[in-house]
């Protein structure tokens, strides 16, 4: 069960899969300098602008803080609300993100803003199944993505890294088949987080 580090704007492989060009977790791909450190002052600014509320998920308060556009999930109804539409500012960096992941722009109907203030992280989780791809930029403080799948009795696990200004794509596999968390971090952390819909 050895942890597997990511190379950088290609699929996470092992070094083994890397003799033979397999990767070894189909449908994680990475990216760095996806936005610049101006851009990344500007977004970090309008994030923390934006109507930040902690994260409740069935009567648990979680320590980051989320502000949803398009669409958001109601974990206490256990379904999809329609959120503010996306702002225009966000709209440059949803095609950016978009063409990094092979897709249309006007498919990634939600953009999710969060703040990790110390302290705060994500733990073990699948997106919600009404959800198919997911394209997140990261900006602030590095931080890994822990990603793990169940094998016989224990995982099988991957991390990686999580550059500010890059960015990352969750499809196929590792989207369905492989849940993720981020660890707790010492400094602050912002996300934008975009999701594509499943299909009927």
């Amino acid at each position: 069960m050895a942890t597997v580090p990511a190379r950088g704007a290609h699929e996470a492989g092992a070094t083994i899969a890397d003799l033979f060009d397999v990767p070894l977790l189909p449908g994680l791909h990475t990216a760095d300098a996806l936005i610049d450190a101006d851009e990344e002052r500007m977004l970090i600014a309008r994030i923390d602008a934006t109507d930040l509320t902690p994260f409740r998920f069935q009567g648990w308060t979680g320590k980051r803080l989320t502000s949803a556009f398009g669409w958001s999930y109601d974990f206490a109804i256990g379904r999809p609300v329609e959120a503010p539409p996306i702002p225009d500012w966000l709209h440059p960096f949803r095609e950016r993100a978009a063409v990094f992941a092979g897709l249309d722009p006007a498919a990634l109907i939600q953009a999710l803003l969060i703040r990790y203030d110390p302290g705060a992280g994500i733990g073990w989780h699948r997106d919600r199944p009404i959800y198919d791809d997911v394209v997140g930029l990261s900006l602030g403080a590095p931080a890994a993505m822990r990603l793990r799948r169940r094998r016989g009795t224990g995982f099988d696990r991957v991390s990686v890294p999580l550059a500010p200004r890059g960015a990352y794509r969750l499809g196929g596999d590792a989207r369905h088949l492989w849940e993720h968390s981020i660890a707790p971090l010492t400094r602050p952390r912002w996300s934008i987080t975009f999701r594509s819909l499943a299909a009927a």
